[in-house]
């Protein structure tokens, strides 16, 4: 998926969330999934910060693919070691950055936190496995973790024809999820391998959501469909990830390529 990068590393202001909507408009601004601001550090340890915003305007506290993408952008702008082995901050917290052998980013994502408080999800105290809603009369099974943002993950034997956009709204709007939620379908191809379709807060479908692979690896992992401390690969329509779940250390870590489309200024009453 796609990204406008804004450079506030010299302590300027970012744009307000009307603005935000704004450069995100695929007609009448830049366009983007979600628009991500590079700041300086929060503290030590780490060579930058970064916020996120919805193509909505609205305020996201986690993106995985982002990450990787501020990575291959301090590196690009000689603000980080090309070799890798670096840290950002998101709002999320603090992420290890390395490379991968085909020259691409992995980003440490933290430990997945299945808590319902912690996702956060109204009517459990405890975690579960997985979770039943009546969702347009029909029940629905699905799991559920917070890599920093809420997830609800979907298991989708026809993948391609599942209601994504219908049932993603509908389980966003849930009294269950009080701040929204995003919404991965996931097809199970084998136990190294995942079809992944994600319905996003703020944004709608997206082509990729990097924290939404790591939630359907860890919530499978949690469920036993898939091995422990594998590396899984995760076909999104935007392209394809790689996710390791170790739960011996409780961290998600995940690579994948970047590619830098262009670089430009905004003017007239659209300027930021």
């Amino acid at each position: 998926n796609d990204f406008v990068v804004l450079d506030l590393r010299d302590g300027a202001a970012p744009p307000d969330a009307a603005t935000c909507a704004r450069i995100a408009d695929r007609h009448r601004g830049v366009g983007c999934d979600q628009l991500l601001t590079v700041e300086p550090p929060r503290d030590a340890g780490a060579v930058a910060a970064y916020r996120i915003w919805n193509a909505d305007g609205s305020i996201a506290a986690q993106c995985g693919n982002g990450a990787r993408c501020i990575a291959a952008w301090l590196v690009r702008a000689g603000a980080a070691p090309a070799s890798g082995d670096f840290a950002i901050d998101s709002p999320a917290g603090r992420h290890a950055v390395a490379r991968d052998d085909a020259g691409g980013f992995v980003i440490d994502m933290g430990v997945p936190d299945f808590a319902p408080a912690a996702v956060p999800m109204r009517g459990w105290t405890a975690p579960q496995d997985a979770y039943a809603l009546d969702i347009e009369g029909v029940p629905l099974r699905f799991g559920a973790v917070s890599m920093g943002n809420p997830h609800a993950v979907v298991e989708a034997a026809d993948l391609a024809h599942a209601p994504v956009d219908r049932i993603g709204a509908a389980l966003q709007a849930n009294a269950a999820f009080p701040d929204s939620v995003n919404v991965g379908f996931v097809d199970v191809a084998a136990p190294d391998h995942l079809r992944l379709r994600v319905y996003e807060r703020g944004a709608g479908e997206t082509l990729a959501c990097g924290s939404g692979a790591c939630a359907a690896v860890a919530v499978l992992t949690r469920q036993g469909r898939l091995p422990a401390g594998a590396t899984v690969a995760v076909d999104l329509p935007g392209g394809r990830l790689r996710i390791q779940y170790d739960p011996a250390s409780g961290h998600v870590r995940m690579g994948g390529p970047t590619a830098f489309v262009f670089e430009g200024t905004m003017s007239g009453e659209d300027q930021p």
